[in-house]
Formats: C-alpha cells, sequence, structure tokens
C-alpha cells in the first residue's frame, strides 16, 4: 500500500489484550458475561483488522479463579487465531490468576509458585513481562528480587528499545478511587529501576477501562478488558461492572514513538464509510490530486450524499 502521510510503516505491530477472566467448564462470568463470546468478537475483529501483529500480549487475568480448565479453553481460542496470524503469544499473571495452575497450562511445565517473569525478542524489540501479582491478594508488589533480575535484564539495551508488560499498571485511578486498594504498592522502587534505562512504554491491565498516563517518563497504556468494564460514570456506586464498552488495543512501535489505538469489541452499523476497492485508484493518483479529491471542502467526496454511498 502506498504511504498517504508522512510517516513510514511501524516497525513493530502487537495486539494488547487484557482481562479475559475466562472460568472452568465454560461458565459464565458472574453468570451472565459470555467471556468467551467477547474474547472471540475481538480475535475476530483482530483478524479482519489485517494488522499482521507479531505478538498478542495479553497482560493478565486471564483466568477469574485460576482454574485448569479456563487457562484450556483459553488456549484453544486464542493458539489458531495466532498461528494464522503468525503472531506470538504472550501470557502475563494477573491478580486473579494462580501461579501454579498459569505455568502448568500455558506452558506446559510442571508448575511453578515462583514469579512468572520472563523475556521476549520480538525481532528486535524486547517484551519483559514482569508478575506484579501477589499469592493470596489482589494488589501487586514486586520483590526485590524480582527488581535486581529486571534491572539486570535492562542494563544491556535492546536492538528497538524495551516495552515492559504487567497486570497492576503505575498510575492514578482519578475517576475510580477504589482501584488505589489495589494498585501496585511501593512503586518508586520500580520507578528507580526503568527511569533512564530503553524503556519506551508500559503495557498493562486490570483496570477494565482504557487509560493513558506515565510513569517514570514512560508512556503507559492500560487496554480494558474483554469481559467486562468498569462504568466510570456510576458516581453512587464504589464499583459497577458493566457488560459493555469492552474493547482491545493496537501497539504499533516506530523508531521515535509508540501509537497505542483502541478497538472496541462487538457489532456495529456503518453510517458512513469509503470502499476498499477504491484503494487502486487513491494509489494512482498525485499528492495534488488526493488534497483536491479528498482534503478538499468542496470535492464530491465530501458531499454529505457521496459519504454515506461509497
Amino acid at each position: 500500500m502506498v504511504q498517504l502521510g508522512q510517516y513510514p510503516s511501524a516497525q513493530h505491530v502487537i495486539a494488547h489484550i487484557s482481562d479475559t477472566h475466562f472460568l472452568g467448564g465454560g461458565r459464565a462470568l458472574y453468570g451472565k458475561v459470555d467471556v468467551a463470546k467477547h474474547l472471540t468478537e475481538a480475535l475476530a475483529q483482530l483478524e479482519r483488522a489485517d494488522a499482521q501483529p507479531e505478538a498478542i500480549v495479553f497482560t493478565g487475568d486471564l483466568a477469574d479463579l485460576g482454574e485448569p480448565d479456563a487457562y484450556t479453553r483459553l488456549r484453544k481460542i486464542v493458539e489458531p487465531v495466532a498461528a494464522r496470524l503468525g503472531a506470538q503469544i504472550i501470557w502475563v499473571m494477573g491478580n486473579h490468576d494462580e501461579r501454579i495452575q498459569y505455568s502448568q497450562q500455558l506452558f506446559d511445565n510442571e508448575g511453578s509458585d515462583e514469579p512468572q517473569d520472563r523475556v521476549y525478542d520480538i525481532g528486535g524489540l524486547r517484551l519483559i513481562v514482569l508478575d506484579s501479582s501477589v499469592p493470596g491478594f489482589h494488589h501487586g508488589d514486586l520483590t526485590d528480587q524480582q527488581l535486581a533480575w529486571l534491572s539486570k535484564e535492562l542494563e544491556k539495551p535492546a536492538t528497538h528499545g524495551t516495552l515492559l508488560a504487567l497486570h497492576h499498571p503505575p498510575i492514578p485511578t482519578p475517576l475510580l478511587e477504589a482501584m488505589g486498594m489495589l494498585e501496585l504498592h511501593d512503586q518508586d522502587r520500580l520507578e528507580r529501576v526503568i527511569k533512564g534505562t530503553d524503556v519506551r512504554g508500559i503495557l498493562a491491565g486490570h483496570l477494565h477501562y482504557t487509560t493513558h498516563s506515565t510513569f517514570a517518563g514512560i508512556p503507559v497504556s492500560v487496554a480494558a478488558a474483554t469481559c467486562y468494564t468498569l462504568d466510570l460514570s456510576a458516581g453512587d456506586r464504589i464499583l459497577s461492572g458493566v457488560d459493555h464498552g469492552q474493547a482491545f488495543n493496537m501497539v504499533h512501535v516506530y523508531e521515535d514513538r509508540i501509537v497505542h489505538s483502541v478497538i472496541p469489541v462487538g457489532t456495529t452499523e456503518e453510517v458512513t464509510g469509503f470502499s476498499g476497492e477504491n484503494w487502486p485508484v487513491i494509489e494512482g493518483m498525485t499528492p495534488a490530486q488526493r488534497l483536491a479529491a479528498f482534503s478538499s471542502k468542496s470535492s464530491d467526496f465530501n458531499s454529505a450524499e457521496a459519504a454515506s454511498s461509497n
């Protein structure tokens, strides 16, 4: 496809999905939410997007109760899609996950109750997975041993820099103060380790809504859940989970920046659009012709009638 804007293609493309909350036996979450249906729909949209991700990163709470069958069911849905896309699957521990079952079922080993920290190389882009879970609790924390390990890993910069993926995002939650009780503890310790390193971005979940911030001068992107989201406008409720507004993110890594795009999950009705059959015509135009045809407010393309029929 011809380059239409000022920026070249991204160096790396990653799909960022979070909080699937699968239950064993295919049970509905809270007896109401069909988590498998929502994830299946999200993955279908990912394939339809033709984004060609190199990896699909799941930032935690993969299973709601850590049941072995929940992880098995999750793999059965995700692995065929990843294979068709040619994408690597990267799992991250969440507070609802259980380390032994997580490691047994997702990594096909005998299981371990140690922190599930891992390093991946995505064509020169390093992605470090940090296990911020605390066994028996829902808040997040990192041990001294984990931070020492992370510091050692970051001593040598990666070719295209590093992304850090963990479940608990190190950011404020101003519209959901209750989540402050379940946040990542002692965040200054992590800040001291990653500040000044080649970490270019932090991917997280946990909050069940999309949000962005910075930490140690590094952009933080939180992906909403595919199971259910939290209604940030329900001011009379401490927490209000709703079966609505699910989404996942696409991460485009450029040489000098990272772009995070949100893709809402669900069936929609197109009210205006332009057929992909027109791409050959667009590619055959000069830049001046494209400005006249598509940027000019007086062009035929920008008429209300054309916008609704193309």
